[in-house]
């Protein structure tokens, strides 16, 4: 089968680790970051999610899918700011809200019309899609849009064959992750302890829930949780 996959944010991460699965799956691969994929067989197109696409790239990555008999847009890619409800700058939250809303939401308009029956949308959402904490306004609001936009996203596919879903990690340890909490050991071991499985999730437990959703349509419309089963305070 002729099978291709679109990935964003596969530098590092869930992405990486997707993006991976995605090669030993046998798709033809393409990340979409600022930084290369250093994965053999995944071609990297260097780009900054929060501005348009570049009508050059748009035209290649519609190619790439054309004329697969199954394809897969996966987005992973995400910003993750410190911010707060009462002093977030317009311009941070519409950056964060370019990358994590704007961005796939212009990304699935430009492939959808050349997606073939039995393709998938995965979206990596966040266990704050559904509730919040302090300190990271822009990324709980723009978690909670990614969890509609893929809702919305299903309903505007019935009749297609192409089926959707959001995959929402707990505490993942990514560089993402490490960077907001400066590398803090104390505040890393803080966060495992409040996972009943009392440690942080490996990307790779999540890659393989997102290829899960991209093999299994009966998943459609779903936010997929995976979190380890956090404590509830």
């Amino acid at each position: 089968m002729n099978k291709a996959a679109i990935i964003t944010g596969a530098s590092a991460g869930i992405g990486h680790a997707t993006a991976g699965h995605l090669i030993a799956a046998g798709y033809r691969v393409i990340n979409l970051s600022r930084r290369l994929a250093d994965i053999d067989g995944v071609d990297t197109i260097a780009v900054d999610l929060s501005q348009p696409l570049d009508a050059a790239v748009v035209d290649r990555l519609t190619n790439h899918v054309a004329n697969a008999d199954q394809s897969t847009v996966i987005h992973c890619a995400g910003l993750l700011g410190s911010d707060h409800a009462t002093s977030v700058q317009r311009s941070a939250l519409e950056h964060s809200l370019a990358v994590n809303v704007t961005a796939p939401a212009m990304l699935n308009q430009h492939l959808i019309p050349s997606l073939t029956p039995g393709s998938s949308i995965i979206f990596v959402g966040s266990t704050l899609g559904d509730k919040a904490v302090q300190g990271a306004f822009g990324y709980v609001t723009s978690k909670h849009a990614v969890n509609g936009m893929m809702r919305a996203t299903c309903q505007d596919l019935t009749g297609t064959g192409v089926h959707t879903a959001v995959v929402s990690p707990g505490f993942t340890d990514t560089e993402m992750l490490r960077d907001h909490v400066g590398n803090d050991a104390g505040i890393l071991s803080s966060l495992a302890e409040n996972v009943t499985m009392g440690r942080l999730i490996e990307p790779d437990e999540i890659a393989r829930t997102i290829m899960f959703c991209v093999d299994n349509p009966v998943i459609n419309g779903s936010v997929i949780h995976a979190n380890l089963g956090q404590i509830e305070r």
